[in-house]
């Protein structure tokens, strides 16, 4: 029988939906003929990132708690019981055979709906703090896949199977060399080059930072590839020059990280497992704005493994150039970086949770 009918549920940040989706995608390739339904918060971005992906979507009225009181606060309630009867509904009419979850506020109905019906569930922690979501779900689940090690913190032992975070497949396979990524990007083979990614969005803080030290790397004869946002675009596309490329967005990753001696990275999971499998230095600054500071701790859990350098947002005036320095001018510490991150990258991660799916299939 291969007419399996999968149920998934992960969003909020790409950093839930795209795991989603990758999820999805191994899942299709083993059933072609399996169907396939997504369910998302009514006004976040999975609304329109899953049908791009060419799946359907369902949504949910369905927000965090806001950390201060606010009306919003007020509603949480009555959109928590909305959503935990749309969920029974969709549950009941979609018949799933496994419900997936992979983190983010419109899983919980979802996959406690599925609980109350019998359905296997499997949830999909990214970070390497649980988000408050699968916390609250690991009860209820079958199989927990995880990223990290230690995550017996946060859930039931016996559930938990490490597999890695799901990563796109033309970064497990890449086709492209460092001399035609960097004709890409027209920059100098000649020059080393730091790639700077603050998420999709931008991050204010790093750009800020990157605009006050262009100086500093053009003294160190260094070129930048710096996606900046597209929130930031218009403010600091002004820097570019012959060996400062300033992007929006960057949609050929693989092309970027080939091209890159050293990067420059916030912490989200997604990016921590993508940096993984790239095998280069890299040097985090976490978003301290993100729930449980989980990006803080991502890169922690390279830092203890030597594999990363972390430095907060708040000591970046102090001590970034003496860092970025210290790691440009050591060969030997950049190899021993590039080495022990990539002894971390889990490549096969999306296989090994569907076939953890499979067994429960079975």
């Amino acid at each position: 029988m291969d007419n399996y009918r999968f149920i998934l549920s992960g969003g909020g940040t790409g950093g839930h939906i795209y795991p989603a989706i990758a999820i999805a995608n191994e899942l299709k390739q083993r059933y072609p003929n399996a169907e396939f339904l997504f369910v998302g918060a009514r006004d976040k971005m999975e609304m329109e990132k899953v049908p791009q992906a060419g799946y359907k979507i369902e949504g949910l009225w369905i927000s965090g708690l806001q950390r201060k009181l606010t009306l919003k606060n007020l509603m949480f309630p009555i959109k928590v019981i909305s959503s935990l009867l749309r969920a029974r509904n969709i549950v009941k009419q979609f018949r799933p055979d496994i419900a997936i979850g992979t983190g983010g506020f419109a899983s919980g109905p979802l996959l406690r709906m599925a609980a109350a019906s019998k359905v296997p569930c499997v949830l999909q922690e990214q970070n390497s703090y649980a988000g408050i979501t699968n916390k609250l779900l690991a009860g209820k689940a079958k199989t927990i896949c995880v990223a990290y090690d230690g995550m017996e913190r946060f859930f039931p032992k016996e559930k938990i199977v490490k597999t890695g975070n799901p990563v796109r497949q033309d970064l497990v396979d890449i086709k492209v060399s460092k001399k035609e990524a960097l004709e890409s990007y027209d920059l100098n083979p000649a020059k080393k080059t730091v790639l700077i990614i603050g998420g999709s969005l931008g991050a204010r803080r790093i750009n800020q930072l990157i605009e006050k030290e262009l100086d500093f790397f053009d003294g160190l004869d260094i070129q930048v590839l710096w996606q900046c946002g597209k929130l930031y675009f218009e403010e600091y596309k002004q820097h570019e020059s012959p060996s400062v490329k300033v992007m929006a967005f960057i949609d050929k990753m693989e092309r970027a990280y080939t091209a890159a001696d050293m990067i420059i990275s916030r912490a989200g999971a997604g990016s921590v497992s993508e940096l993984c499998l790239m095998g280069k230095p890299v040097l985090f600054i976490p978003s301290p704005n993100v729930a449980e500071d989980h990006q803080t701790k991502n890169a922690q859990a390279l830092v203890s493994k030597n594999a990363a350098v972390l430095l907060k947002e708040s000591e970046l005036d102090e001590v970034f150039e003496g860092t970025f320095k210290n790691l440009i001018d050591s060969k030997e510490k950049q190899e021993r970086l590039g080495q022990n991150i990539r002894g971390l990258a889990l490549p096969k991660a999306t296989q090994h949770i569907v076939d953890e799916i499979e067994k429960l299939l079975k």
